[in-house]
């Protein structure tokens, strides 16, 4: 720890991101609005695109919620903030190398990676996480070379019923015509045009007072033009801890779900090409499959109990069955990933914190170093709720800046960093090392290539999906 503050009398303190989705944008946010401590912010991105899940994990079909991309755009063009995209933390620069330029380092990069089920054949060809398909149709760089047995999967298992099973409930369901004028990768709307898919069971292993769906969201599945939503009355129907709990203790969304399933599980299905089967208190135990692939889902019945809280929880019954199907989803949550030179909670999947002051081995804060978003809580809430957590993460960070509390300088001497340093040196030590850093200028570029392109195809926009085809477009002299 620095016991001196970092003259910010002479120049604002200098904070990096590492991350450019939404919790980022908040935090970079809350830094500029205030006027405690001038701010300046530089953004860090491993790939050459901003906005993080706005642009690689929100459904095509859900372009109303990319529309607060708008206020980040503004703040990424204020004179305080800067874009580094194409810039990997471990890879191109160091967290220790980040502390030799900036005040604090903030980590925002979220949870890019999926939670695995553990169980038998999870690793056999036809399963697949719900984060890889979502990816995949969203192009985005790390799933664009993704292929799924679109063709010859009939019955489709969707394990989990939280917002992102429902969004790969719909792209699946949905007619890839219904699909066609949104953002979504060509070369997925193709493979989805080709689908063979009938069936999509949404499997949850709580009951349906227990769904972590929202009613707009099982509505919006509900009223599709292309498939049916079935729902089995005895599926819909509450067992008598259920009642209990949702008398008491459950929330109005929970009770609109119930009575939303109810009236579903009373209605004839319409006779529509495709069918969505909402599924409860189930869980697989087991993939199937000879010669590597699925074939079939080893499914367990599940009964609820109260727990010392008296909330209702699942445990197997011992009663189990197998149902063909030849693609299974997993959507029961994302993951984080360690970042090289920084703490990292295997259990939980996140940076070990308190508040979003980042703790060593020890359990004391670092010095410098804070978390915001899903790397800081994890996979919990919508967009909207990384407002409160940014904000309260930077509190902190403009407490502990009054304190003198800045990121210790490996090698460099105290205050950290130089008074008379303009911004630029980070700029050059990646031009020493050949990094072709993206700028939101550049970025912009890009973006109005991507819509050009969309307009061709008859889109919102067509995205560029691999790094490569990014910096050839602006290697390319601009019209």
């Amino acid at each position: 720890m620095s016991s001196s503050p970092p003259s910010t009398t002479r120049r604002p303190a200098r904070v990096a991101i590492v991350g450019s989705g939404p919790s980022g944008f908040y935090a970079a946010a809350a830094l500029c609005k205030q006027d405690r401590i001038p701010v300046e912010v530089d953004f860090y991105d491993r790939l050459p695109t901003p906005y993080g899940l706005v642009r690689g994990g929100v459904a095509p079909d859900h372009q109303n919620i990319k529309g607060v991309i708008r206020v980040y755009e503004k703040l990424a063009r204020g004179d305080r903030v800067r874009f580094f995209g194409n810039v990997a933390i471990g890879r191109d620069l160091a967290i220790d190398e980040l502390a030799r330029h900036y005040d604090q380092i903030v980590i925002a990069t979220g949870n890019e990676s999926h939670r695995r089920m553990g169980i038998p054949g999870e690793d056999l060809r036809g399963v697949y996480s719900a984060t890889e398909f979502v990816g995949w149709y969203n192009g985005h760089p790390d799933y664009r070379d993704r292929e799924f047995s679109l063709e010859t999967a009939r019955r489709v298992a969707v394990v989990g019923n939280g917002n992102v099973a429902m969004d790969v409930t719909r792209v699946l369901a949905k007619r890839a015509v219904r699909l066609a004028s949104t953002d979504i990768a060509s070369y997925a709307l193709d493979a989805l045009g080709r689908s063979a898919v009938t069936e999509v069971h949404v499997l949850g292993r709580r009951g349906p007072a227990e769904a972590a769906f929202t009613a707009k969201e099982v509505k919006e599945i509900g009223s599709l033009e292309d498939a049916d939503l079935v729902v089995d009355p005895k599926d819909a129907a509450l067992d008598s801890e259920s009642e209990r709990w949702i008398a008491e203790h459950g929330t109005p969304g929970a009770r609109r779900n119930v009575e939303y399933l109810l009236e579903k599980s009373r209605e004839a299905p319409r006779g529509l090409e495709r069918q969505v089967h909402f599924r409860f208190l189930v869980s697989p135990i087991e993939f199937l499959g000879d010669h590597g692939t699925l074939e079939a889902v080893r499914l367990e019945r599940n009964e609820l109990h109260l727990d010392s809280s008296g909330t209702p929880r699942p445990r197997g019954t011992g009663q189990t069955w197998v149902e063909p199907f030849q693609l299974a989803l997993t959507a029961v949550g994302y993951r984080g990933l360690p970042i090289p030179g920084c703490p990292f909670d295997e259990r939980a999947g996140i940076l070990p914190n308190l508040a979003g002051r980042v703790r060593g081995a020890d359990g004391a804060p670092l010095a410098g170093l804070y978390a915001v978003g899903w790397a800081k809580r994890g996979p919990t809430g919508l967009i909207g709720d990384n407002v409160a957590d940014a904000e309260e993460t930077v509190r902190h960070m403009l407490d502990d800046l009054e304190r003198g509390i800045v990121m210790p300088r490996p090698g460099a001497p105290s205050p950290p960093a130089a008074d008379g340093d303009d911004g630029a040196s980070i700029q050059r030590l990646l031009e020493a090392r050949r990094v072709r850093w993206v700028t939101f200028e550049d970025w912009t570029r890009l973006d109005a290539l991507e819509i050009e392109r969309g307009k061709e195809r008859g889109k919102i926009r067509e995205k560029f999906s691999s790094v490569a085809e990014m910096l050839a477009a602006l290697a390319r002299p601009a019209k």
